[in-house]
């Protein structure tokens, strides 16, 4: 099982990639992954968020059990929550697209990124609080919160 639980959590093994920062690595591929989803529509939006509850839920129990196993908490390995961030930033594409699919992915990248390291109120109570697999993904997904409302907001006034 923790096999399988490392796997999950690490995004296919992403979490352990050392050339850039395990989280903008993720980051980046979830978006490589998730992007021509929900671009090209490859499937409904109602099947993409049950993925997404899916995933979570899935990303509950990987979390702790791959966190009880290596007596750790929010290793760097775990990546899963950065993929849960975009994914979630991705369930609201459609209002949020800006000029174009790939300033809007750029966009997209950037401010999650901005949003994820540096833990604005309340991700940083979050990630200081709540040790459990929910604290691990709550932080990413306050980061993919503000990308939502900030990329809304453009999308209001351009």
């Amino acid at each position: 099982m923790i096999k399988l639980a490392n796997f999950f959590v690490s995004l296919s093994f992403a979490g352990y990639i050392k050339i850039i920062p395990p989280g903008t690595y993720a980051s980046f591929l979830s978006i490589v992954v998730l992007f021509p989803i929900v671009e090209y529509k490859i499937i409904s939006l109602e099947i993409f968020v049950v993925f997404f509850i899916v995933f979570f839920l899935l990303s509950l129990f990987f979390i702790s059990q791959f966190s009880s196993s290596t007596k750790s908490h929010d290793s760097k390995i775990i990546v899963i929550d950065e993929f849960l961030g975009i994914y979630l930033i991705l369930l609201f594409y459609d209002q949020i697209k800006i000029i174009n699919p790939y300033v809007t992915i750029i966009l997209i990248f950037i401010l999650f990124r901005f949003f994820d390291i540096l833990k604005i109120f309340p991700a940083n109570i979050v990630d200081k609080r709540l040790k459990s697999a929910f604290g691990v993904i709550l932080d990413d997904l306050i980061a993919g919160i503000y990308t939502i409302i900030i990329l809304y907001v453009v999308n209001a006034y351009y």
